[in-house]
């Protein structure tokens, strides 16, 4: 990699090309381009076959250009090796000078394999960078030892040169200061002139029209679940499905425990079978005896109770195994929470729900709540997904606030999604319900007046 200019031997023509080359690099219109034209044109006045330029930085440094290559891969292992290399040899020294062979195993071998043999240092200590020329003779000898003390010397007034015009390139940046803030506006703040424009600009900017919003605790609830309930009083013995599980009509949901149901179904077999035989008993007496014939009628009765009594346990045994009405997915928490748990007659375990029809639940606070228009507009903003916001319609909000899970009171609104908006059910997020339009100091005083009127008690 060497730059593209041809050297010169000749004091008068050297001391040409340093004026032609700083002319050059103070012509250069950005940082990218003057560190290009140092590391190819520097040639011009010492033969090398590489150069490298570094700058330091927190970590260590990096390379900012390199000869024949465009862009450099500051984060490419050899230049990262290279940076951290430089970097010891710049806090070692800030002298231009030959640049010592590194004497590790590992970093004099990397130096080998990629790194001609003789490296010559130039510090640029006004940018905090600095200069490596690399090539395959000594930079003691091959031009004559004070030919190339005179190129070298020149190398590095032309490196200043370049550095000179690096810093006039940064664009300085004034530091911004509070204090000087604060002084800028109390020295144009007594001013009655400034004065009144400050006073007619927060006017006008507190009688903008903004519109009311309010951000709430929302939900992606279904639109018309069917709730599985517990048909008998008994204990969840198993769940039969997972959460978000789809179902078709008539699977299995819920078994609950049926070892007393179906004891007492046994029992009353038993009972059963012995009414009958008592009946059958009875009717072949009344055959022969003329008095047994009342007793027929009230063994018939005991028979038809007993039997009875089967049935309503035959049901009540099937009914232990609760079956899905509808199709549609399960609306669960965790099944596991309702392993051996006592239930109670009508008691919900779980929902079957569309999960196409859905709807969205918003928990409005009392203390947030504003008048809403008939189908207000509101934005979901779900947690797994805050920076694509769904679109909503209002469809109804809550008469009374009632207690949340949380202890607060609010009030529940109900909207619908926009055609294409979807989510899965049982999403959360936050809502922005949008309200109608007022001036901004009604909107930034709402909640303090709120809180003065129950204070003051008008």
């Amino acid at each position: 990699m060497t730059g593209g200019a041809v050297p010169v031997s000749s004091p008068q023509a050297l001391l040409a090309v340093l004026l032609q080359l700083e002319q050059r690099a103070r012509a250069c219109a950005s940082e990218d381009e003057l560190t290009f034209f140092l590391v190819n044109d520097a040639y011009a006045l010492v033969p090398y076959r590489q150069a490298v330029l570094w700058q330091a930085q927190s970590g260590g440094g990096r390379i900012v250009a390199l000869s024949g290559l465009a862009v450099p891969d500051a984060h490419a292992p050899f230049n990262v090796w290279l940076a951290n290399l430089l970097a010891q040899h710049a806090a070692s020294t800030s002298i231009a000078g030959e640049f010592p062979i590194p004497a590790e195993a590992d970093d004099a071998g990397m130096w080998a394999e990629h790194l001609p043999a003789h490296a010559w240092w130039v510090p640029l200590p006004s940018v905090g960078a600095g200069l490596l020329l690399l090539r395959e003779e000594p930079w003691q000898q091959g031009e004559g030892s004070a030919g190339l003390r005179g190129q070298l010397h020149l190398l590095e007034l032309f490196a200043d040169a370049c550095a000179h015009a690096w810093g006039a390139l940064r664009k300085p940046r004034a530091p911004w200061s509070f204090a000087g803030a604060v002084a800028y506006v109390r020295h144009y703040g007594r001013t009655r002139r400034f004065q009144c424009i400050a006073a007619v600009v927060v006017l006008l900017l507190l009688c903008l029209p903004v519109r009311q919003s309010v951000l709430a605790p929302a939900e992606v609830v279904a639109r018309n679940p069917v709730a599985v309930r517990a048909p008998l009083p008994g204990v969840v013995d198993r769940i039969a499905v997972t959460p978000n599980q789809v179902v078709k009509a008539g699977d299995l949901l819920v078994v609950l425990d049926a070892r007393e149901l179906e004891g007492r179904l046994e029992t009353a077999r038993q009972g059963l079978a012995v009414a009958e035989a008592e009946l059958r008993q009875g009717q072949q007496q009344a055959l022969f005896d003329e008095r047994s014939k009342a007793s027929v009628a009230l063994l018939q009765g005991r028979r038809d109770q007993a039997f009875m009594e089967v049935d309503h346990l035959s049901q009540s045994l099937e009914r232990s195994q609760v079956r899905a009405e509808r199709a549609g997915t399960v609306v669960l928490d965790e099944a596991g929470d309702w392993i051996g748990r006592p239930v109670a007659l009508g008691e919900r375990i779980m929902q079957i729900a569309d999960p196409q029809e859905i709807e969205l639940e918003v928990l409005l606070p009392v203390a947030d709540a504003i008048d809403l228009p008939q189908d207000a507009s509101l934005r979901m903003f779900l947690n797994t997904a805050p920076a694509t916001p769904l679109a909503a319609t209002l469809l109804r909000v809550g008469y009374r606030a009632s207690p949340t899970s949380d202890g607060t009171l609010a009030y529940r609104v109900r909207a619908r999604f926009a055609a294409g908006d979807t989510a899965r059910l049982g999403l959360k997020g936050t809502a922005k319900l949008y309200g109608h339009r007022t001036v901004l100091l009604a909107y930034l005083l709402r909640r303090p007046l709120a809180h003065a009127r129950v204070w003051l008690g008008f």
